[in-house]
């Protein structure tokens, strides 16, 4: 603790003054909502002009201790890291009773600012008025910088909420748009019967599936997956849907519709993002599959024979290229009781304790062994069985899954 020196009346009175301008000074620019950089200026001010303290150096815990306020000193306390003896302070202390280096004499006296039993910064002082090493005046000292303190943490907590607020706003609406996209009903008629699910991975997801009528002899169906996740993926996936209806309406041409796809995605796409997706076109009438794998796991089509293909004809992912260096448009015929299985690679992508991957092969083995269930529990049972590949793994991506079941 430092020495007490008693100030005469005549101090005391003018040290009392002093105090109440200060107090008033950092009240004021608390209520008038400064910002940080401010408050740190009228700080400085205050106890320089104000309290007639000529040496200062404020280092508050902000990630790591940083020097915010300095004034009088040749230390450049900016550049130094406290030493572990001023970290350990919970009461005011002189430095000379301290186990420190000697630059760090350039002042006299530490105040630790403490707020709920946690230390929030320390202020260190020199070339102080005797008088003002009065412990009631250090106090003091003590009490106006907590309350500065306190009040920038307080703002800064406000900014937090703000922030974490409108975060929550942008993915209630994202996880809107994202809902708004998936198709609200799937064919279940003499032809096929289709079925999805999606098992995002956090708040909003990059998967996305579709299905369109284009007359009455054919239809489009799709799954897409994003890179990256949130708010912009679900844009990006929006003007994908928006932009493939809208070319459907002009051409059902693959070619056509996955080249404008491309150029939209390129035109649209922020940062790094693109599109993998596969895209197919069923006739009923001559069972004719056209498909484009854009850079897509490859879905498995499998015979009533428990023989199957792989879906790899297409192209690269899009948004990546302005103009797509290559198309291959794929067509298959397609028998009476196939099932197509579309997913995206967080169904694959799935390890076990061994590191083994549950991969193409373990899915290509749970449909021939389960292709008899209804597609609702195909689906389940899927999802069931990477679960249990590894039960104690978490799944690190979406997964998407949409079967298409030919009778």
């Amino acid at each position: 603790m430092p020495d007490i020196v008693a100030p005469n009346i005549q101090q005391e009175l003018n040290l009392k003054k002093l105090e109440l301008s200060a107090l008033l000074e950092i009240t004021q620019a608390i209520n008038d909502n400064l910002p940080e950089e401010a408050l740190y200026k009228i700080y400085r001010f205050t106890l320089l002009a104000q309290l007639q303290i000529n040496r200062l150096a404020l280092f508050v815990h902000d990630e790591k201790w940083d020097c915010k306020v300095s004034f009088g000193t040749d230390l450049e306390p900016a550049k130094q890291h406290l030493p572990e003896a001023i970290l350990e302070l919970k009461e005011i202390t002189r430095i000379s009773k301290l186990s420190v280096d000697k630059k760090w004499r350039n002042f006299e006296i530490v105040i630790p600012i403490l707020h709920n039993g946690k230390v929030l910064a320390f202020v260190m002082i020199g070339k102080i008025q005797p008088y003002y090493t009065n412990i009631e005046a250090l106090n003091f000292v003590q009490t106006v910088s907590n309350i500065m303190l306190v009040a920038i943490e307080n703002h800064r907590m406000a900014r937090q909420r703000l922030a974490q607020e409108s975060i929550r706003k942008e993915i209630e609406i994202a996880r809107e748009v994202q809902s708004m996209l998936f198709p609200k009903k799937l064919p279940n008629d003499k032809d096929v019967a289709i079925h999805a699910s999606y098992i995002p991975h956090s708040s909003i997801g990059g998967d996305y599936y579709d299905f369109i009528e284009i007359d009455k002899d054919q239809f489009l169906f799709c799954v897409a997956d994003v890179s990256g996740k949130g708010v912009p993926a679900s844009l990006l996936m929006s003007n994908f849907q928006a932009g493939l209806r809208t070319i459907l309406r002009q051409t059902s041409d693959l070619n056509t519709v996955v080249s404008e796809l491309n150029h939209l995605i390129y035109r649209n796409a922020i940062a790094e993002k693109f599109i993998t997706t596969f895209v197919a076109i069923f006739n009923r009438s001559t069972r004719e599959l056209s498909y484009v794998n854009a850079g897509h796991n490859a879905p498995i089509l499998l015979y009533d024979n428990n023989t199957h293909d792989l879906l790899n004809d297409g192209c690269t992912m899009l948004g990546v290229f302005d103009v797509l260096p290559f198309m291959n448009v794929g067509k298959i015929h397609v028998p009476h009781d196939a099932i197509l299985l579309c997913y995206t690679d967080g169904l694959t992508e799935v390890f076990d304790e061994d590191e083994s991957e549950f991969g193409i092969e373990g899915t290509i083995d749970f449909l021939q062994k389960n292709r008899f269930l209804s597609s609702k529990m195909l689906h389940l049972q899927l999802l069931n069985a990477i679960n249990l590949y590894n039960e104690e793994s978490t799944f690190s991506d979406d997964i998407t899954l949409l079967s298409c079941r030919f009778k």
